[in-house]
């Protein structure tokens, strides 16, 4: 059996999960989440879990009960705590600029590059180069993520660009000046 899957999630005090066939809908304070997962899969709610069974050890159905697992408790801890990114931008002149759409990035172009946050993601700026991304749904913060970081990665010579918080950049050596002749 599938370590993570035969593992139940616990449903925290204030959250509650609601199944209907394969829909599985969690309500908690920081607000409400749902999803529709593989049809295989058999959901039951048991004394305060949720609780995630296979229907046969084929390997498809064991590499789905743990990925259902992890992702019913990814929605549990999204809907307690929430999750975050952070974002860093270097680079002389480089800044990000939060706007009521979302957020609107200077780094580099001969135009501003305007970005909409989607619904349920909460973009803060600091010092216009701290970028967070914030939300319920930890998928979305990461491709909201992974999105503005695609705006401008960071380059291996001089190391500007957009980076995750903490993230290394590996640095190239650039050219070298050849001996006269």
């Amino acid at each position: 059996m599938s370590r993570i899957g035969r593992k139940p999630v616990p449903l925290p005090k204030g959250v509650t999960a609601q199944i209907d066939g394969h829909k599985i809908t969690v309500k908690g304070p920081k607000g409400e989440i749902s999803r529709t997962l593989h049809e295989d899969m058999l959901l039951t709610l048991e004394d305060g879990t949720v609780v995630v069974k296979r229907p046969s050890d084929e390997a498809q159905h064991k590499a789905l009960h743990g990925l259902t697992r992890t992702l019913i408790a990814n929605m549990v801890e999204g809907v307690t705590a929430g999750f975050a990114k952070s974002l860093e931008i270097q680079g002389v002149g480089y800044k990000a600029e939060p706007k009521p759409f979302g957020v609107q990035l200077v780094v580099g172009f001969s135009h501003p590059v305007p970005y909409h946050a989607p619904q349920g993601i909460k973009i803060t700026v600091t010092n216009n180069v701290l970028v967070k991304i914030e939300g319920i749904d930890k998928e979305l913060v990461g491709q909201v993520a992974a999105e503005l970081r695609n705006v401008r990665p960071p380059e291996p010579y001089k190391g500007k660009g957009i980076r995750y918080a903490g993230e290394q950049v590996r640095r190239k050596a650039g050219k070298t000046a050849q001996a006269a002749k």
